[in-house]
């Protein structure tokens, strides 16, 4: 059951839910940061490498790539220009359309994710996973599934 829109007072103990939602992503996000640091992988590039390997002949459109990880189409730019320097990817023009540039994954990117996806996926359960039983996570997945499906209004 979905709530009717209302603005909330400062006061509004859902305010104190909201606050606690971006904290714990805040620490979390935070928490493999320095994780996958020791392992000489900053979060964002694990992103985009995952982002790439479970992609269709491991390439996204660059557009298609800044959506999934959620950053801006410059910003994704900027990244994919440091994991060409570091040999984990690729640019790569379509052979349809010439205004495409794909990214692809290379045999370096996948070899440098599977070597920081054991260091990641500890993280997770570490500091996510082992907080909430499975009942709990399908139903706070359920919720979650509301904000991030939901359409723009």
């Amino acid at each position: 059951m979905t709530a009717t829109p209302t603005t909330p007072a400062p006061s509004d103990w859902r305010l104190g839910v909201w606050r606690s939602f971006l904290r714990a992503h805040a620490t979390v996000v935070r928490q493999l940061e320095q994780e996958l640091a020791a392992v000489g992988m900053p979060l964002s590039w694990y992103d985009v490498l995952l982002q790439l390997a479970e992609a269709p002949h491991h390439q996204l459109r660059m557009a298609e790539l800044a959506d999934r990880v959620l950053l801006s189409r410059s910003g994704v730019t900027r990244l994919v220009d440091r994991l060409v320097a570091e040999g984990y990817v690729r640019r790569e023009r379509s052979r349809d359309d010439a205004r495409v540039t794909f990214t692809v994954l290379t045999a370096a990117g996948r070899t440098a994710l599977r070597a920081a996806a054991p260091v990641h996926l500890a993280g997770i359960a570490r500091h996510w996973l082992t907080r909430y039983s499975d009942d709990e996570l399908r139903v706070l997945g359920e919720l979650l599934q509301r904000v991030a499906h939901r359409p723009q209004s």
